[in-house]
Order: structure tokens, then sequence, then C-alpha cells
């Protein structure tokens, strides 16, 4: 026997089942039904089926740090090459990813969750732990890191109505970064976002922020014309029900799954960080709430450290560092133009020698390409084998063989494999990159054992 009865919150049905149907009292939860099995009354089992919203308790109440709930089933699986256990519950407050935010950690009875994604309105949590099914646990949210991707995402939210309403700039993307100190970006369609623009969007936001303005989560049904107002890129080809929509007071409308605050004075500041061109529009990178105080006790920190390194106040620092490269590119030049005049010399020594040896090996810590390219071009067009590696005494470094093409070819191979290096070359020369130039002596002694 089955009776509807029909309110306005949603559907009742009641169907009465047997005696011997009673034993029948494991289902299956789909997308938006919950079965409930009722007690034993007069020999028969009362099922109760109620059509609900598309929605997990998160969404419900995105401030609910602990959650009682039942296990449906518990699977072993695959993730990521590691074994894992699927878990789905009845109802959860760990937020599956989804709105481009990340999922949420937490435990479940104390077995930490790795994972929580979303299979349609299902939400599956990864554990390293099986889990009794139909038992009861209750589920702990990890309250930092939902609570920053509240503020983050609310944050977003605000910038893109902000951007929107005072520029006609449209948000296409974002990403939440993950991490306490990682930057968010918003992707804007323009081609570029002047200074003077990112500080009256800054202000507005932080203006929204002091003024408390009211955050609300509503549902409106899928053929709801409101839905024609409502910011949003679209809903996922797997939804069912109705469409949760966040509101912020006289400030943006806009279709969303995400875990929000319940008002914009929770996520206590913003701040503009800089700008990227990509491809015609414009990355805007930001932070908010918590990740703005630890910026600015980073970048308080550096400054203090600048102050000692540089022995100037932070007003000085950037005069101070440019003096420092400018100091640094003439002492760059003045080591070239030394190194150039050595190997010069060095050459010149070598070919003043009585009788001159057919074999010239050197080493310089300090040396470079242009070095060992001058000691070949002075040497090895008068008959003699140069072998030169720059680089450090040991470990890596680089090396180069000069000498006639037929010597070249056929020793610079050998040079290389004993060298551990990779390289190459034509004609009268061989170079590449070596990882243990400490080798070369063993070099030196296959070069004349081949003269």
């Amino acid at each position: 026997m089955m009776t509807t009865w029909t309110t306005a919150s949603m559907t009742l049905k009641i169907s009465v089942l047997s005696q011997n149907q009673r034993e029948s009292t494991l289902w299956t939860l789909t997308k938006i039904d919950l079965l409930i099995f009722a007690t034993h009354l007069n020999n028969c089992v009362f099922r109760y089926h109620f059509t609900i919203k598309m929605s997990f308790a998160c969404q419900r109440d995105c401030y609910a740090k602990t959650y009682k709930t039942k296990v449906v089933s518990c699977e072993p699986v695959q993730l990521e090459g590691k074994s894992k256990y699927e878990v789905i519950l009845e109802d959860t407050v760990l937020f599956p990813e989804g709105g481009g935010q990340p999922d949420d950690r937490g435990t479940i009875s104390g077995v930490q969750v790795e994972r929580v994604v979303r299979r349609g309105s299902t939400a599956l949590h990864y554990t390293d732990r099986p889990l009794e099914e139909g038992g009861e646990v209750e589920l702990e949210v990890d309250w930092e890191r939902r609570f920053d991707h509240m503020q983050q995402h609310s944050g977003q939210h605000l910038i893109t109505a902000v951007a929107d309403k005072m520029y006609g700039y449209k948000t296409t993307s974002w990403n939440l970064a993950i991490g306490c100190d990682a930057k968010c970006f918003i992707e804007l369609n323009t081609k570029s976002l002047s200074a003077k623009e990112m500080e009256a969007i800054e202000d507005h936001c932080n203006r929204s922020i002091q003024q408390c303005t009211s955050v609300k989560i509503r549902w409106l049904q899928s053929n709801d014309p409101e839905l024609q107002t409502v910011r949003g890129r679209g809903l996922p080809d797997d939804h069912d029900g109705e469409v949760r929509v966040v509101e912020m007071e006289g400030i943006d409308t806009n279709m969303c799954c995400g875990t929000h605050v319940s008002n914009l004075s929770h996520i206590q500041a913003v701040k503009l960080l800089h700008t990227e061109n990509k491809r015609g529009s414009t990355l805007l990178f930001f932070v908010a709430g918590a990740r703005v105080f630890r910026q600015l006790e980073r970048c308080y920190g550096n400054e203090r450290t600048f102050n000692k390194l540089l022995s100037v106040g932070p007003e000085e620092h950037v005069a101070a560092v440019k003096r420092i490269q400018e100091e640094n590119r003439a002492s760059s030049k003045h080591s070239r133009n030394l190194l150039r005049e050595l190997a010069t010399l060095f050459s010149s020594l070598h070919l003043q020698s009585e009788p001159v040896n057919p074999l010239a090996i050197f080493h310089r810590n300090d040396g470079d390409v242009e070095f060992m390219n001058i000691l070949a071009s002075n040497l090895s067009e008068k008959g003699v084998l140069l072998f030169v590696t720059v680089g450090g005494d040991k470990g890596s470094g680089q090396f180069l063989l000069a000498g006639t093409p037929v010597q070249v070819k056929e020793l610079g191979p050998k040079v290389c494999t004993v060298l551990n290096g990779k390289g190459g070359g034509k004609g009268g020369r061989y170079q590449g990159k070596c990882s243990n130039i400490e080798r070369r002596s063993e070099v030196e002694i296959l070069l004349k054992e081949n003269m």
C-alpha cells in the first residue's frame, strides 16, 4: 500500500511493508532520496521516502565543525595507485571539492580522511582504515583549513562582484590555492588592470567587510525565473534538484556549492597583490582573511632582515639593492676581462716553451665557457691538443677537448665517459658538462697514452 503526502517543503511517500518484507532494511541512498525505516507497528514496517534538496550538511551549515551520521558503505579501492577505503555516509560535514574550492580534511571517528570528492550528490570519503557499515560515526572538520577556504572563497565572490560592478570586468575562472601562505587569483576578461583600479576595488571590498554585510544561503527551483539574474557559469552536468545560491546583501547573488562565511566581517580583510597577463586576460592575485595577516607578518619579517643586511631603513631598500646590483655587474665585467687576459697569457706561455708540449691541460675554478674557447682558439690552431675544465675541484663542471678533428673524434667520447658527462661537438672541438670533474687526472693519463 502506498500513500503520498505533499507539504510546502517536501513530498512524503509512505509505503507499508508486510511482515515477510521486514528483513529488507538496507537501502542505498540516491542523489536526492533519503530512505529511513521506522519501527514495527502492527506487524508492519513503515518506509518513509523523502524527496530532499541536493545538499550536504556542510552546505546547510558551513560553521558546523562536528556531525554525527551513519556509514552506508565502505569498499576497498585504489586511489592514485594506493590502497584506500571509499566510505559513503548518510550525510557529511566534510565538503567535497567543487566550485573551485578544494575538499576538506578531517576525521571520521578518529580515522583520518585524506580526500573527499563528489559523485553526483554523493560524497566519497577516502581513508586508510575501514569503517563498519551501518555503524554510527562522528565527523570532525579540520577547521583551520575549512575556515581559510571559506574566507578565500567568499573573498573571491566579493572581489568578482565589485570588479564587475565598478568596471564591468567579468571573472572567467579562479584558483583557490591550497596553503595558508598561498596566493589565490581570479581571471578577468580585460587585457590590463591599472594600479588605480586595483586600489579602488580593494577599498570597496574592505568597506563592505567593515559594514558587516550579511551573507545568506538560499535554494531556488531549477526553473525559477530569478536564476536568470543570478551570477554563475552554469550547473554541473550531474546536478539534480534545487539550485544553491549565495547572496551577499546588496552586492552579489551567485550560484555556488561551496562553503562561505555568514557575514562579510568574518573575511576580516582582502588584499589585492599584483596582476599577470594571460593571453588577453588578466590574473588578479589576492589573499583574504588570516592570509592577509600572515602576508603582513612575512613582509615585516623580511623588512627587518633587510634593515640589518643593507644597514639602511625600509625607504632606502630599493636604492641600496640597485646600488649592489650595479657594483656586482661592474665586478663581473672586470672578472670576465681578467679571465680573457689569463686565457691569452696561459696560451702564450705554453707556446713559448721549448720544445712546445703537444698536450696542454688547464683547470680553473672560476673559469667559464669563454675562458675555455680563448684557450682553444689560441692553442689548437698551433697543433696542440687541449683539455680544459672549469668549475670546482669536485662534483659538476664543464670540459672542452680541442685538437685535430681526428683526435677529437676518437678521444672526445672517451673523455666524456671518464668524467661521467654529456656532451658533443664537431670538427676540432668536443665539449660538455660533467658530474665527476675530480677524475680529470684520469683523463690526463688517457690523453698521454693516445698522443
